[in-house]
Order: structure tokens, then sequence, then C-alpha cells
């Protein structure tokens, strides 16, 4: 597994990169096709496009699995346990893609979009596929560092500071597809939808956060189960970084 899991992580950034492209060239042409100025603006498209928690976890966890296997290619010591830097990256791309792959398939999954707007195949690969092989990673890949348990609150930065960008620039866009003046990345945080507006909006919040939190704990627990050396990592210690 040792020899062979470098490339699987090499296929499956690739794959998630493809999925990625597929999906932007999707977005861009329906936004050049657009018939109103909100629909075709670009620059407004594409920042949304990039806004997405979908996007930007399966962007992270491309290349941090890319430089995973560029790791185990340029070292000569396979065996031993992973940089403690890249140890961390781990824990929270895992995190943020196992949590995707959740809160997509139990509250998206059902949500009609109009045809032509997602690229089915890309839509699996991003939501799916991606996540279960983060999932796998967490248990099988070899060479796993044991973290201090402080890694979840590292893990939970990110999402905290997404939500917070999400809920200030939602209602200073223009949504493209409809014109509305507001523009929320996902159903369950637009407010003008969910029952009891802000306050069933912050319970869903509270809840992927709980998540966040369940799973990003999860994932260090595997890895001091099934870590190599101390649960302390030493990032700064020399000659640990390769």
């Amino acid at each position: 597994m040792t020899i062979w899991w470098p490339y699987a992580r090499l296929a499956a950034a690739l794959l998630g990169f493809a999925a990625i492209a597929a999906q932007l060239t999707r977005t861009i042409q329906n936004a050049i096709e657009a018939e109103t100025a909100w629909g075709g603006h670009l620059p407004t498209v594409s920042a949304n496009f990039l806004s997405f928690f979908t996007i930007e976890s399966n962007l992270l966890a491309a290349i941090v699995l890319a430089i995973g296997a560029i790791l185990a290619w340029t070292t000569r010591r396979r065996t031993e346990r992973e940089p403690g830097w890249f140890a961390v990256l781990l824990v929270c791309v895992s995190t943020y893609m196992i949590v995707t792959g959740i809160v997509y398939n139990l509250l998206l999954r059902n949500v009609e979009l109009p045809q032509g707007v997602t690229v089915v195949w890309a839509n699996e690969v991003l939501h799916v596929v991606i996540p279960l092989f983060l999932l796998a990673d967490v248990l099988f890949a070899p060479g796993r560092r044991a973290l201090p348990w402080s890694t979840v609150l590292v893990a939970a930065i990110y999402p905290i500071v997404w939500a917070v960008y999400t809920l200030i620039r939602a209602n200073m866009i223009i949504a493209p597809a409809t014109g509305e003046s507001w523009w929320y990345p996902y159903p369950f945080l637009d407010p003008h939808k969910v029952p009891g507006e802000y306050l069933g909006v912050t319970g869903y919040i509270v809840g992927i956060a709980a998540a966040i939190i369940g799973v990003a704990a999860f994932v260090v627990w595997v890895g001091r189960r099934r870590g190599i050396g101390s649960a302390v990592p030493d990032i700064q210690a020399r000659g640990d970084s390769i």
C-alpha cells in the first residue's frame, strides 16, 4: 500500500481538478449565454463559483493530495510518518471533504437545479467520490502521524471564516440566476428561504459547526490510533519537514 498510495492520491487530485475545471467551464458558458446583465456578469459569476464551500474544499483537497504524492516521491523515508505540517493539512481537508459529502447527501441531494447548470459527473466527483477517497485516506493511508487534540480547533478556523464571509457578502451580490438583491451559495443559509429566517439559518450553522468539530475529532482520533510516534507534531524539528 505504501508504494501505490501516492499514485492513488495523485489520481484523486487530478480527478478533483478536472471536475472543478468542468464545472467552472459550464458556469462561465452559462454566464456568457445569459440574457440578463446580472446573469452575464463574469466577475460576479466567477467569484460566486469560488465562494462555494464545496469548490474551495475540493480545490484545497486536490492541492494537498498532490503535495502528498510529491512528498512520497521526493523523500526516501517512505515508511516513516508524514511531516507534521502536512498531517495538519490532511486533517483539515479530510474534515472539510467528509462534511461536504455528509451535508450534500443529507440536505442538498434532492434540491432541483435548472437544467444545464450542473455537470452531473463533476457534481458526483466533488460531492461523493473525493469525500469517500479522503475518508479512505484517513483510514488506510500509510505513514499517518498522531496529532494533538488541538488540531480539531485548527480545522475549525477555515469554516468559521467562510461562514462569516458568506453571510457578509450575501447581501452585496445580485443573484445571477434570479436577479434578487442577495446571493447565498446554499439554500439552508438563505434567511429568505429558511423557516425562522436568520434564527433558522443559525440553527443550520450550529449543526454544521458541530458536524465539522465531530468529524475533525474523528479524523484526529483515527490518526492517534494509527499514527506513528508522539501525539505532538514536532513540526519545527530539523529534518522532519520532508
